[in-house]
């Protein structure tokens, strides 16, 4: 195991992280004006999301385990080489679909039954790509590591829609066919740069490292090891599935505006949430802190920033606070991922990572359907949700940590 700065393949696995990231984010952007011209009802972009969450969250952890088994690289590679020719379907289904619509069946089946594909597909993404970090890089440094991914992978959640809408200015298509071509462009980038490692160990022999080998509980749902790391993920991605599913209505009730100026300043707060997560990964990157101590102090930026967001009325104080609780969600998803990493063994990387990745699925589906209903109560519910959720992580990071220094300290009981 090497530091960040010393291991060779982890701007590979940023630049896979990243680029994947796009292509799955670049069709959350077009998703809305293809639902319009296929004549299918708004809902129906909806359930097209839901249904790829699904598979995403039902896939990632078995494709954790099966990175385990047969090595990080062979399993990117074959997830990769299916996500980008599924993408590719996607593309030319909806190219003809929107040249000459078919019934509206048939289109709600291509629409759903294509992201659905890609979202099982990328779901070995994350997952493997954070093992892989994890087995590379030394406990002490694995929170630095994690946040290069997780500025990669906040680049891409900001840029990948970017891309895709000033693309379909000009063809909606084509948004498609450049997002596809992300997923080509990891497999080349993998298939010449990455070298094969296994569980736990980045020469690429499995002695030592073969699955099954090691003591303790096998990694599950029910791992007390991982209920700190599952919970945070889900109260982090909780909240931005909330964010996205109801800032848009936000800004036009509280602000009173216009359906072009609330979607701008929609746009906005989206943008303040991802240059806030890209300055807390940034900074995470140069100081090394205990992965727990990094959980603490995100848990309670974010939660701060979205509580404040539930009070406020005016734009730029409602974009400032967006930007503090990006502030802090940066520092939580890199956190999480090593302190996942840190409590189980060699062997159980790519399991446990699949396991964050899954319940990272799940909040994408239960977030916006929560979101959506609180606001219906009131505008501000949805936030006041993240801000107890956010709390309550912070109360047990601040008990875990107790906890371990109390065992860790000589002559004191737990």
């Amino acid at each position: 195991m090497t530091s960040p700065s010393t291991a060779p393949q982890l701007w590979v696995l940023n630049v896979v992280a990243l680029v994947g990231t796009m292509a799955i984010m670049a069709f959350v952007a077009v998703v809305g004006p293809v639902v319009r011209l296929l004549g299918l009802a708004d809902w129906h972009g909806g359930l097209a999301l839901t249904v790829g969450g699904v598979l995403w969250m039902l896939a990632a952890r078995r494709w954790g385990k099966l990175s385990d088994k047969v090595g990080r690289r062979r399993v990117l590679l074959i997830s990769l080489s299916a996500y980008a020719v599924t993408y590719v379907l996607m593309a030319w289904s909806i190219d003809l679909a929107l040249t000459s619509p078919p019934a509206m069946a048939l289109s709600l089946l291509i629409l759903v039954g294509s992201r659905a594909l890609v979202g099982l597909f990328y779901a070995a993404v994350p997952a493997i790509t954070a093992a892989s970090v994890a087995d590379q890089v030394v406990p002490q440094h694995r929170a630095s590591a994690m946040a290069k991914l997780g500025a990669a992978n906040a680049v891409g959640l900001v840029a990948g829609p970017v891309v895709a809408g000033w693309i379909a200015l000009y063809d909606i298509a084509w948004s498609l066919y450049a997002a596809a071509a992300m997923p080509v462009l990891a497999l080349l980038l993998i298939a010449w740069k990455l070298p094969e490692t296994y569980a736990g160990n980045s020469s690429g022999n499995k002695t030592g490292s073969k699955p099954g080998q090691g003591s303790g509980p096998v990694v599950g749902w029910l791992d007390a090891r991982l209920r700190l790391p599952l919970f945070a993920v889900f109260a982090a991605m909780m909240a931005v599935a909330i964010t996205q599913a109801t800032v848009g209505f936000l800004v036009l009730d509280r602000m009173q505006l216009s359906l072009s100026e609330g979607a701008k300043t929609a746009g906005y707060a989206l943008t303040a949430v991802g240059a806030g997560l890209i300055c807390s990964q940034s900074l995470m990157m140069r100081i090394t802190h205990p992965p727990e101590r990094w959980l603490l102090l995100g848990s309670l930026l974010a939660g701060s920033g979205f509580g404040a967001v539930a009070w406020l009325e005016s734009a730029m104080p409602m974009l400032a606070a967006f930007g503090l609780a990006g502030l802090g969600m940066g520092m939580v998803r890199p956190a999480v991922q090593a302190l996942t990493a840190n409590r189980v063994d060699a062997h159980e990387q790519g399991a446990a990572a699949g396991m964050v990745a899954s319940m990272q699925g799940l909040s994408m589906i239960v977030g916006p359907l929560a979101g959506t209903l609180l606001y219906r109560i009131a505008p501000g519910a949805p936030y006041v949700l993240v801000l107890m959720l956010l709390m309550l992580l912070a109360i047990a990071v601040w008990r875990y940590s107790s906890a371990d220094t109390i065992q860790e300290t000589p002559g004191v009981s737990p």
